[in-house]
């Protein structure tokens, strides 16, 4: 690819043909990031961000709404706090990036920049946690991340990415399992509500939970391709960091206690879930909730159109910005409306409006649908309120339609067989029973590159023997290939 052909992608393949491909063409074309100069980092262009921020705010509430208050802790971190939890480091020393100069003058201690903020928060609440009254300690930040990943992928896996990471500490054991399952349901609650991206609440297996942690819980999504994206995690860290850092409190009773704590994150990769979860060979499909734009206008140049058609398009657009709807006007000379309606669909814009002289005189619009192209021609009259009903009813479709394709894709059997045949491509899910070995997990994953994405909160005996060993089993586990 030249130099020019990289700078803008003209052409999209099709997701049939190449779906990794696809998924970094859509993102290019639709301007949601590009490459920096930094080897793995990316740019996130303005509608990328967008989105992004439609997806902090609703999440933001969310937290809010059930205690939490947002800080921001610093992105270096000693190396010394770091190294205080060995199975921590040991977990992230791959992902490192040190800073080991001041100036020109080199650092008596290196600086580890920030791959997540357990340590230096962990510093932090020791000094703040005194007593049970303290207590809870609940507090999420809004940063950047920086982990030092040798394959990256737009948005998917990059060396920076943007996150929220939620650090509480609690009285009680109790108390913190309550939390870490609290806002593992908060992040169900927001991916399947705000993204239309229906996933499966789990238990994370030993080997794949957080470093340091106690218990890792996540929710997986199931992308178009039959790959399984890690959307959110959700950790009781128990009692590991506070011991490392000294998050000691005066119970109730008089006597020094450490707090029991809990981290939870999610990040940008959520915009690359939504580019693959429910796009097409056109471009994004973007759910209403999280669109920069609900609906595009796109007035037909016929006659005299910018004194007959244009001021009626204004004021449908002052009505529904009134309504609160996110609307574009796209009136540029320069561009057919042909031309427009490929360069929306593109950037997954929820409707399409289309007006013209016609359409004037007519007293009606003709409304398009992104996700199903139906053509629906709405008087003028109560469109504001139709087409707030209407995007409704596209959001509910679209989640609609992507849990129809996970049950599709989800396979359960007990024969290793059928489930060695699967996995020779991208299946979805396959549910089968597992010992609990961690032997036969690497052992699947050796022979079929499937890893165990979780296991149910609340599972009934397994189904059969072991996929592996053909022991007795313990759990009927999440079987899929994974981003």
């Amino acid at each position: 690819m030249s130099d020019q052909d990289a700078a803008f992608v003209k052409t999209i393949t099709p997701r049939s043909k190449d779906f990794s491909r696809w998924y970094t063409d859509v993102i290019r074309r639709a301007e949601l990031a590009d490459y920096s100069p930094v080897k793995g980092s990316m740019v996130i262009r303005p509608y990328g961000y967008a989105i992004w921020e439609l997806m902090q705010q609703a999440l933001d509430r969310r937290i809010k709404e059930t205690g939490h208050v947002n800080a921001y802790f610093p992105l270096f971190i000693p190396e010394s706090l770091l190294k205080k939890e060995a199975a921590h480091v040991e977990g992230f020393a791959p992902e490192v990036a040190w800073v080991t100069h001041g100036g020109d003058e080199q650092l008596e201690e290196r600086l580890v920049v920030r791959p997540t903020s357990e340590a230096i928060i962990g510093t932090m609440y020791s000094k703040w946690i005194q007593s049970w009254r303290d207590l809870p300690l609940l507090i999420n930040q809004w940063a950047n991340v920086v982990r030092w990943e040798k394959v990256t992928r737009l948005f998917l896996r990059t060396t920076e990415f943007l996150w929220q990471e939620g650090h509480t500490v609690h009285e009680t054991e109790e108390e913190a399992q309550e939390e870490t399952l609290k806002m593992l349901g908060v992040y169900q609650d927001f991916t399947e509500t705000e993204l239309a991206m229906p996933v499966l609440k789990g238990l994370k297996t030993e080997s794949e939970k957080f470093a340091g942690a106690l218990r890792t819980y996540s929710i997986e999504a199931l992308m178009g391709d039959g790959r399984a994206l890690q959307a959110g995690t959700s950790h009781n860290l128990g009692q590991n960091f506070a011991k490392v850092f000294d998050i000691s409190f005066q119970g109730r009773d008089k006597t020094m206690q450490y707090g029991w704590q809990t981290s939870w994150g999610v990040t940008t990769r959520l915009i690359g879930g939504l580019i693959m979860i429910h796009g097409d060979d056109s471009g994004l499909i973007l759910p209403p909730r999280v669109a920069p734009y609900q609906v595009v206008m796109v007035p037909i140049p016929r006659g005299d159109w910018r004194a007959t058609v244009l001021p009626h398009a204004e004021r449908i657009k002052g009505e529904l910005e009134a309504l609160g709807i996110r609307v574009t006007l796209d009136d540029r000379e320069e561009h057919s409306p042909g031309w427009k309606y490929a360069e929306w669909e593109l950037r997954g814009v929820p409707l399409r409006l289309e007006i013209g002289p016609r359409d004037v005189k007519s007293e009606q619009v003709m409304l398009v649908r992104r996700d199903t192209r139906d053509k629906l021609p709405v008087p003028m009259d109560g469109l504001g309120s139709y087409i707030d009903d209407l995007l409704r009813t596209i959001q509910n479709a679209l989640f609609e339609k992507a849990v129809a394709f996970r049950d599709e894709h989800t396979l359960r059997t007990t024969d290793r067989a059928e489930f060695n045949e699967h996995f020779e491509g991208r299946p979805g899910y396959v549910v089968s029973p597992w010992c609990g070995s961690a032997d036969c997990e690497a052992e699947i994953k050796t022979a079929t590159q499937a890893t165990i994405r979780n296991l149910p909160l609340d599972p009934a005996p397994a189904s059969g023997n072991c996929i592996q060993c053909g022991k007795l089993g313990e759990v009927d586990a999440y079987f899929a290939k994974s981003y």
